[in-house]
């Protein structure tokens, strides 16, 4: 639904959007955006081009569809696209149901969600040999989501890994680009702060329709404890650069995390 799905054809649409210059050092978390790559492959494409991919990737993406556990995580076998296998880190998924024991093994929440499927093949172009740990967020609930970002940066350090903790998620949902612009600015600008609490609060205190809000807070946790000290926007765009409509769009950001300021 999101991508083609011929090999060929996929890789061909993948590394256009991998064809960006700009680099970025030292990430240890990002956001991507995860609609169709028409719309966001912009985005997603000019971060996954700017950063080095380590061999391990915790992807977190929210459940859009409400199905399965409140956290679901993915923790054995691989997942395949048109691309190939990407295979589980298992030690790192062990560890973090370790740390978090409200995390669970489950199949369900992943079997219909896009939002972390979508990121894997930029992932795989990057990196032949990939790992991932796909874990996706069925609950706002603000403490336990800290927790799950201390949990995910232990889990990373246990396993002696390099890894990229990446939080999907797309922006303001159905508004106007200058509505959606100003929003989305003010959720960019704690995000670059690396404040987790004052995104969470200013989501919810100006109706922000940022639906990955929870695996970004959750990325920024892993961040910090994985030593970034600075975020980095990569690029903003919305639905109205790909269709030409600007009256009703959404919006798509991408951001690095890094461990020393650029």
């Amino acid at each position: 639904m999101f991508y083609p799905r011929d090999r060929a054809r996929l890789t061909a649409t993948v590394d256009e959007f991998l064809a960006a210059k700009v680099k970025i050092g030292g990430a240890v978390a990002a956001v991507s955006p995860h609609a169709g790559y028409e719309y966001s492959g912009p985005a997603a494409g000019a971060l996954f081009a700017a950063i080095e991919i380590p061999p391990t990737v915790v992807i977190l993406g929210p459940n859009h569809r409400g199905v399965g556990a409140a956290y679901g995580i993915s923790d054995s076998g691989a997942w395949q696209t048109p691309l190939g296998d990407a295979a589980i880190d298992e030690v790192v998924a062990s560890g973090i149901r370790k740390h978090a024991n409200f995390v669970k093994s489950d199949s369900a929440s992943h079997a219909y969600e896009h939002s972390i499927e979508v990121q894997i093949p930029f992932l795989q172009r990057r990196r032949a040999g990939v790992k991932i740990v796909p874990l996706c967020i069925g609950e706002h609930n603000f403490a336990r989501l800290v927790e799950l970002g201390a949990a995910i940066a232990d889990a990373v350090k246990d396993a002696g890994v390099e890894a990229l903790v990446l939080a999907s998620s797309d922006m303001t949902h159905y508004e106007s680009a200058d509505s959606a612009a100003r929003k989305d600015g003010m959720a960019i600008e704690r995000m670059l702060a690396l404040d987790e609490e004052g995104l969470w609060q200013t989501v919810g205190r100006h109706g922000i329709s940022m639906c990955g809000v929870a695996p970004a807070v959750s990325a920024i946790v892993a961040a910090k404890a994985l030593g970034a000290v600075e975020g980095r926007l990569v690029k903003y765009t919305n639905s109205g650069d790909a269709t030409g409509d600007r009256s009703e769009v959404v919006g798509y950001a991408s951001l690095a995390f890094v461990r020393e300021a650029q």
